[in-house]
C-alpha cells in the first residue's frame, strides 16, 4: 500500500511525500522479509532519486537488494533493479 502511495504521488509531482512512502515500503517489506516487494519499492525509489540526480544513492540502494537474487531474473521486477544498478553510468 505505501508502495503505491509513493507511485500515486510521484505521478502527482509530490517527491517528498513519495520518497516517505516509498521509504515507508522497503521498511515494512524489509520486516516482513518480503524481497520482491523491498525491490519493487527500491526500484521506485531510485527511479525518483534518479531524476532528482541522487544517481550514486539510487545505484547503492539497488545493488545490495539486487544481489539477494538467484533465480529469477527473467521477472519485470529484477530487470527493473537491474537497470538500476547502473544508474551512476548515465
Amino acid at each position: 500500500m505505501h508502495h503505491a502511495r509513493g507511485e500515486l504521488l510521484i505521478s502527482l509531482g509530490d517527491s517528498v511525500l513519495a520518497e516517505q512512502s516509498l521509504q515507508r515500503a522497503i521498511a515494512v517489506a524489509r520486516s516482513q522479509t518480503a524481497k520482491l516487494y523491498e525491490v519493487r519499492a527500491a526500484a521506485s525509489l531510485a527511479r525518483l532519486w534518479c531524476d532528482r540526480g541522487e544517481r550514486i544513492e539510487a545505484r547503492d540502494l539497488l545493488v545490495p537488494i539486487y544481489g539477494w537474487f538467484t533465480e529469477g531474473f527473467d521477472m519485470l521486477d529484477l530487470q527493473d533493479a537491474k537497470e538500476g544498478r547502473s544508474l551512476e553510468m548515465m
